[in-house]
């Protein structure tokens, strides 16, 4: 059996040009090379899954390449990484500290990349400061950290800070394509929207749940096969309660919540993608929101047909009720009666008096 390595690591990034997502980071970065304009302590912050050490280890390749070297050459001797989270105490800093007074024998620099910094001990940060102040010039040190609130100001002062921001959907759809492509995997559009809002900013994420699909369904990649696979309420299920509502189908609607029920599914989850739902409606009502609607094209153009059918009126009333069922949803003794009545109410609100045939 041949050796399987996850998507995240064999598709990571190798140059800047690789990264998805965060070109204000990667441009500043060349830029500094390019001008000799580098700082020698650099922290890397944000969200998990986003690129922070990827970009570490391309920085820390580039400045050590002078354009003889091999192509495959990653410069392992000038690169130490020290995982802050398991290596947090004095002596370990004193370790490195040490270190860094002796220069690189290949290369130019030493780097130093120091992830999850926010664990290292109060201590710790404190023995770090004067190296971190006045480095020698043959080191420069990345830290990166996911909670940079837990860093001690002394710190931070001392670094060139880059803030690196979530990964959008439509980035992480179009990579996701991308690799569905490398891989001859025939994947739907909206089958990869719905992997890519499901890693919530995180590209990392988006990978994983990528392997963990086309592991159940194999090569041909469909929008049912991924909701099944994680669990996910389908558009499907609220364009169904949507069309239900706006015809005052009340016994119809209350069934449709019990199967919903059924298949495992929370009435908070379910509630909650209601009101984003009508939401989504809401935006394609104008067309200067329409781009605020994060779905594939085929599923934009039912978004589109249906916000026809329901006036402003009551999307503004169906977000207000969703969104106060939501709130009071945890706090209730009878979690599903609550979302029940929410739905009749729902469904009364273009009700006027006389039955529907």
């Amino acid at each position: 059996m041949e050796h399987f390595i996850v998507s995240a690591r064999k598709y990571r990034p190798q140059t800047f040009k690789d990264v998805v997502g965060q070109q204000a980071i990667t441009n500043t970065l060349l830029n500094a090379i390019e001008h000799n304009h580098l700082a020698q302590a650099l922290l890397f912050t944000g969200p998990r899954g986003v690129g922070k050490t990827t970009c570490a280890r391309i920085l820390a390749k580039m400045i050590n390449s002078d354009g003889t070297e091999k192509e495959d050459e990653d410069f392992a001797f000038n690169i130490f990484e020290l995982d802050a989270a398991s290596n947090n105490s004095v002596d370990d800093i004193r370790n490195l500290t040490d270190q860094v007074r002796i220069p690189p024998q290949v290369g130019k620099y030493k780097v130093y990349i120091i992830d999850e910094v926010h664990m290292l001990s109060q201590a710790a940060f404190n023995a770090f400061l004067k190296t971190l102040e006045e480095p020698p010039k043959h080191c420069i040190f990345i830290l990166a950290t996911t909670e940079k609130h837990k860093i001690i100001p002394t710190i931070l002062s001392r670094c060139q800070i880059f803030d690196f921001k979530r990964i959008t959907v439509k980035d992480a759809k179009n990579y996701l394509k991308y690799i569905a492509q490398e891989q001859g995997i025939d994947a739907e559009d909206d089958a990869l929207h719905i992997i890519a809002q499901k890693a919530d900013g995180a590209m990392r994420d988006a990978l994983s749940i990528f392997d963990r699909v086309v592991s159940f369904s194999g090569k041909n990649l469909t929008r049912q096969a991924v909701t099944e696979n994680l669990n996910v309420l389908d558009y499907e299920t609220y364009f169904t309660s949507t069309d239900l509502i706006l015809e005052n189908k009340i016994p119809e609607l209350l069934i449709q919540f019990n199967d919903t029920l059924s298949k495992g599914f929370d009435g908070h989850h379910y509630i909650a993608g209601l009101a984003s739902h009508f939401r989504d409606l809401m935006v394609c009502k104008n067309e200067q929101t329409i781009e605020l609607l994060e779905v594939g094209e085929d599923t934009k153009l039912k978004y589109m047909e249906q916000s026809r059918k329901a006036s402003y009126e009551f999307l503004m009333k169906g977000i207000e009720l969703a969104n106060d069922c939501d709130l009071k949803f945890k706090s209730s003794k009878n979690q599903r009666l609550l979302v029940e009545l929410t739905l009749m109410q729902l469904a009364s609100i273009t009700f006027d008096g006389r039955k529907k045939k």
